[in-house]
């Protein structure tokens, strides 16, 4: 197990890394070492642990940096920023293990020094962001996008790593650092599942043992659209909602199949198109949320199906 180091300010980040940065190579250098960055909002679990791996796997012996903060400008009215667990000392344990170097876990006002006033400058974060997440939670994704923004900016790696399960997030933050020149690889890593299927997420914690049974609809549902996928879309959506509907302890806010950049499928895409299918639901009084590659493939595209009378 390695040992991490912690920053609660920006000027002891900055310190660290510097440090960090001369031990592993010249900065600027031919030699000088790649940096990574794994943004969380805490209450780290397997899936973000293999965040982290990947990040040491793609830097080698560079430094890894990962953050944890619970970012108030992305939690809308009456979600759940005051409940949101933060389990800091638990944190740094996954993050020592799975081989990170440097934790920044600022507070608040270190990230946003007018709050709680909001910063008056902000990341526009475009179109897609009205979409899916966006139409349930508005301005959702412009606080992600500006707490990454100046992540990036203190950090200043070269690599950040995000997982696919927020798979809207990763679009857009690949979106934003093209847009705006922002210099860093964005890597999406694969979504992690515990045993029974139910994606790895920090809010899994506020499902009882019978709504964690429900919340497994959300896998089954996207993959009986992977299933029917052959059929075209209309088929594959219907399979999936037909498994959503079937279990009364899941409330589906959307059900989705769009491209890889979410922009709209036709009902029939040509043989060999990869898209994705998106779901949220919530389960008691937890919304959940998955998504599952989906692949076009070219032995009965086009065939009627029951589904789609």
């Amino acid at each position: 197990m390695t040992s991490v180091r912690v920053a609660d300010t920006r000027a002891e980040l900055a310190a660290l890394l510097a440090t960090a940065r001369e031990r592993c190579g010249a900065p600027g250098g031919a030699d000088a070492a790649q940096v990574g960055l794994v943004p969380t909002m805490g209450a780290l679990h397997e899936g973000h642990a293999s965040l982290i791996r990947l990040a040491r796997q793609r830097v080698g012996d560079g430094p890894v940096v990962v953050s944890v903060f619970v970012n108030p400008l992305q939690f809308g009215a009456g979600e759940d920023l005051d409940r949101y667990p933060r389990t800091l000392d638990a944190d740094l344990e996954v993050c020592s293990a799975a081989g990170a170097d440097l934790v920044f876990a600022p507070a608040v006002d270190e990230v946003y020094p007018s709050w709680p006033v909001p910063p008056q400058v902000t990341v526009a974060a475009g179109p897609v962001a009205e979409l899916l997440e966006g139409r349930t939670r508005p301005g959702h994704f412009g606080g992600v996008l500006t707490v990454v923004a100046k992540l990036l900016g203190l950090v200043r790696p070269d690599i950040a790593v995000f997982g696919e399960k927020d798979y809207q997030q990763l679009v857009l933050i690949r979106q934003m650092v093209a847009d705006l020149c922002l210099g860093v690889e964005v890597v999406g890593a694969p979504t992690r599942r515990d045993p029974d299927g139910l994606a790895m997420s920090s809010r899994n914690r506020y499902l009882s043992l019978a709504e964690r049974e429900q919340a497994l609809t959300l896998s089954r549902a996207l993959r009986a659209a992977q299933e029917r996928a052959s059929y075209g879309v209309p088929a594959a959506r219907w399979a999936a909602m037909s498994v959503l509907r079937a279990e009364p302890g899941v409330e589906p806010d959307y059900l989705a199949l769009t491209t890889t950049g979410l922009d709209e499928l036709p009902d029939y895409p040509e043989p060999g198109t990869e898209g994705r299918v998106l779901v949220a639901a919530r389960v008691g009084t937890t919304r959940l949320i998955d998504n599952l590659p989906i692949h076009f493939t070219d032995d009965v595209v086009g065939t009627t199906f029951e589904g789609d009378s």
